[in-house]
């Protein structure tokens, strides 16, 4: 099963007992006698084999160092209705992380952290408290994006996710299970990455960057960071049979995450762009009733009720998209993320594989219905 990574203050000291001294203890967990005192070393390694394990280390400290303050700690208040007496309420309490991407104090978090939210708090490293402003959100790639007005904020480094490779290492940052600006390490485990269930719009995309970096509830909306220092990634979920981190932690890819800020911060709204089609990625019997030599893109499998851009420019049921705009699609999402890039109106150039035949189809791209989009928050 899959959850968001995103906590509620009860939670944070699931899974450990906390002694009279104040230290955190293992439930359980025991020392032998004869384990308490371990042969110490007899040399040291050759600095043949220290020196890159030091730089590495070097680097790690450098990356948390530069990246962290930038981070924030996020708490959020809501009004819970009893589902047995509506007129009946209480507020709750959540938490999770963002960080800033704008001297002018815009943060990027999850949608999941904020939605419903009355009131939300900011705290950064340097224990500046801020009460933040949802400027918009957008529950279809569970990004938002709120605002604090502040002087001297820092402010984080945007890459390229596209450049990022399986098996780079990164850092996820954080404040999971209470344990505010927590630093973890491990690497990109796979990219392009849908997990079924994370959300439940039509028009969701579902291309997680997959990381082995302990990623639990709290960290929701933080970064995920490369050896550069620069955010890749909005860690935003965990597969789990146990809701902490099982090894499986799931970010938003940057450039996804870039594209609906802008949309939020210049518009008001996320401006989605639709081709009008029901898709599925395809397979070996997909690829063989199109005619195609190799197994690649997606096929058509309907239309959705109402207007099709698509259809409307002859695009049919079968059909196997290749390309959009000469940029190929390997999959559904590759193919959300390129129309989400271009807006409605756009002219997009769609090549597409029909009875081993290949054609291109212009398609005028249309909008979203309006009750699809989230607006500002006033």
């Amino acid at each position: 099963m899959s959850h968001v990574a995103g906590r509620t203050h009860s939670s944070a000291l699931a899974g450990l007992r906390l002694t009279a001294g104040a230290f955190f203890v293992l439930a359980g967990a025991t020392v032998p006698a004869h384990a308490q005192e371990l042969p110490r070393p007899t040399r040291t390694p050759p600095s043949a084999v220290l020196q890159p394990m030091i730089e590495a280390e070097n680097a790690f400290m450098a990356v948390a160092e530069h990246v962290t303050p930038a981070v924030v700690s996020i708490q959020t208040e809501r009004v819970i209705r009893d589902r047995r007496v509506p007129a009946r309420t209480r507020v709750g309490a959540g938490a999770g992380s963002g960080f800033i991407v704008s001297p002018e104090g815009y943060i990027l978090t999850n949608n999941h952290v904020v939605a419903g939210a009355t009131r939300v708090r900011v705290t950064l490293l340097d224990k500046r408290e801020f009460t933040a402003r949802v400027i918009g959100r957008d529950p279809t790639t569970d990004v938002a994006v709120i605002k604090i007005d502040g002087g001297d904020l820092p402010v984080v480094a945007l890459g390229d996710d596209a450049a990022a490779r399986v098996g780079q290492w990164v850092l996820a940052i954080g404040n999971p299970l209470g344990l505010d600006f927590t630093v973890t390490a491990g690497i990109v485990s796979a990219k392009g990455r849908s997990v079924a269930g994370a959300f439940q719009s039509q028009y969701a995309i579902t291309d997680f960057i997959q990381t082995d970096a302990a990623i639990n509830p709290g960290n929701s909306g933080g970064p995920l960071v490369n050896i550069r220092g620069q955010v890749i990634g909005i860690n935003s979920a965990i597969l789990t049979p146990t809701g902490v981190n099982a090894g499986y932690g799931f970010a938003i890819p940057i450039t996804l995450a870039r594209d609906v800020m802008d949309d939020l911060i210049r518009h008001g709204e996320v401006r989605r762009a639709v081709l009008g089609l029901q898709l599925r990625d395809v397979d070996q019997e997909a690829a063989r009733r199109a005619g195609l030599r190799h197994i690649r893109g997606v096929e058509v499998g309907g239309f959705p009720e109402g207007e099709s851009p698509a259809r409307r420019a002859g695009v049919g049921v079968g059909d196997v998209i290749v390309a959009i705009n000469g940029r190929e699609v390997d999959r559904v999402a590759t193919l959300q993320r390129i129309v989400r890039s271009m807006g409605p109106g756009a002219l997009a150039e769609v090549t597409l594989v029909r009875n081993g035949d290949q054609q291109v189809v212009r398609v005028r791209l249309g909008a979203a219905p309006a009750e699809d989009r989230v607006a500002t928050a006033p």
